[in-house]
């Protein structure tokens, strides 16, 4: 037995959709399985929290303790990766103290805002990031390590901070690996 699920225990978590290559370690969290599609060739490390709406293409790979909330969904294209202990979020609290926060509370004393997360093809975000709901990060960019991310990205940039800021332009060359 290994620490990943077999093929036989992964058409038992109720998922979506999976493709083929598809490695989940058995210590991941998984709420909302019916609502995640999973490509070819995905390796989801330990400790990970996968919950809502989330879509991810092929080539991808989640480390350790990474959390993807996507109550307004999450959709990571291929070739894209998330170092560890980093968190995207597609909602989250309205904390302007009008009204009562988390998901103890009913939805007419809470107010969540929120929309898309959108990871296109090529991304990878390093470690400790956090990303916000609504947000764009286009092709081939970078979020550098322990950056908060809140607002779109243009492509083929690498990223860096809190909040995060263009650091420099991106090169192409791993275009002609795929």
């Amino acid at each position: 037995m290994t620490s990943f699920y077999s093929e036989e225990e992964l058409k038992s978590l109720g998922l979506k959709s999976y493709g083929k290559n598809v490695l989940i370690s058995r210590k991941v969290s998984i709420y909302g399985a019916e609502n995640i599609s999973i490509g070819n060739n995905v390796r989801i490390d330990d400790y990970c929290i996968l919950s809502g709406e989330i879509i991810m293409g092929s080539n991808i790979h989640i480390s350790a303790y990474v959390a993807l909330y996507g109550a307004k969904g999450i959709e990571m294209q291929d070739y894209t990766g998330i170092s560890p202990r980093s968190t995207i979020f597609s909602a989250m609290d309205d904390f302007s103290g009008e009204y009562l926060i988390g998901p103890i509370h009913t939805p007419n004393k809470t107010h969540v805002v929120g929309g898309k997360v959108r990871i296109e093809q090529f991304v990878q975000i390093g470690c400790n990031s956090v990303i916000f709901p609504n947000i764009t990060i286009g092709e081939g960019s970078v979020v550098g390590a322990m950056s908060l991310v809140n607002k779109n990205l243009a492509g083929w940039n690498i990223y860096v901070g809190v909040p995060v800021r263009l650091l420099k332009k991106r090169e192409k060359g791993l275009m002609e690996l795929v």
